[in-house]
């Protein structure tokens, strides 16, 4: 097959539902309907084999990841996705392997109502770039240097897990439902797209955790000109971070590939912010405050304050 009959068998025909693509897959571009009144943000990002993944995984898994981190840059801002354009390179032609991708490009789609619009197919080294569009209303969307002197910094979800599967992709011993439930968190991270009206209505700055919570939150405060105090025992650790790691809070601090949000809220707006949220059943967890001088700090469990690192994944 050249490269339109590959993308007309396995691309052309992922469904959608939305009114708003005028035409997608098929022409030198989409042409899209932007509703008035709300303002488009686009993000993209690269996948690459032996850096974001492993080549060996089954390419469903592979879709789903790489659909999910670009999901996950959207809910960061509070963003709605709803397109989506695909460059994926591939070494040669397998049948097999396009079909459970394309599975599971359709099936990390649908429940997000988000179209494939559009995209190119090459051959080489295996890779993939994912642009997504999204949607908030205007004014409305949320970035990372907003925050300001006394707004509390939350986390929205369980950290370290990912990472830890990272960490024990070649130890055989590791318990096999432990292995099931932590390469879930690797492979199949849940962006955090149900935050969206609490984001808008509440958050001063917000950022998704894709490098780990010390570095995206350093970011988050090199962008709002400030820094951050962390209580470290507040810190969300998953439980089988606590069970595999002796130093748990300082792997879920580094560890990356959560996809979980770090935002701040006024300190006046909190109160209504975890009423809300109790309100839907949906837990954030309250872990520090931001301080107008810069750097990342953590209260220890003795009350002391101790300088962290922001280091985190870096690809250089």
């Amino acid at each position: 097959m050249n490269e339109f009959a590959l993308i007309d068998t396995f691309f052309k025909c992922i469904p959608h539902d939305r009114d708003d693509v005028i035409f997608g897959v098929g022409d030198d571009a989409a042409c899209l309907e932007i509703p008035q009144g709300m303002q488009l943000l686009v993000s993209c990002d690269t996948l690459v084999a032996d850096i974001h993944f492993l080549p060996s995984w089954d390419a469903y898994d592979i879709a789903c990841k790489a659909v999910m981190v670009n999901l996950s840059d959207m809910a960061a801002m509070a963003a709605s996705p709803c397109w989506l354009t695909l460059a994926l390179t591939l070494p040669e032609f397998n049948a097999d392997w396009l079909q459970r991708f394309s599975q599971g490009l359709y099936d990390s789609l649908r429940p997000y109502h988000v179209a494939l619009v559009g995209g190119d197919m090459t051959r080489g080294p295996l890779s993939m770039t994912l642009t997504i569009h999204g949607l908030v209303p205007s004014g409305k969307a949320v970035r990372r240097g907003g925050a300001k002197p006394g707004d509390r910094i939350f986390v929205s979800g369980d950290l370290g897990a990912a990472a830890l599967a990272v960490a024990f992709l070649n130890q055989q011993e590791l318990d096999g439902n432990d292995r099931a439930e932590l390469m879930q968190k690797l492979l199949h991270p849940k962006p955090r797209i149900d935050l969206n009206p609490y984001l808008q209505a509440f958050a001063s700055a917000a950022i998704d955790i894709s490098d780990g919570l010390s570095a995206d939150l350093h970011h988050l405060c090199l962008s709002s000109n400030a820094g951050a105090c962390i209580t470290l025992d507040a810190i969300p650790v998953h439980p089988l971070v606590k069970k595999y790691q002796h130093e748990a809070i300082a792997f879920a601090l580094r560890g990356g590939d959560d996809y979980e949000l770090c935002f701040t809220v006024p300190a006046q707006q909190e109160k209504k912010l975890l009423t809300a949220l109790a309100l839907a059943g949906i837990s954030c967890y309250p872990i520090g405050v931001i301080e107008a001088e810069p750097g990342l700090r953590g209260k220890d469990a003795s009350g002391a304050i101790v300088p962290l690192s922001t280091q985190g994944y870096s690809h250089f």
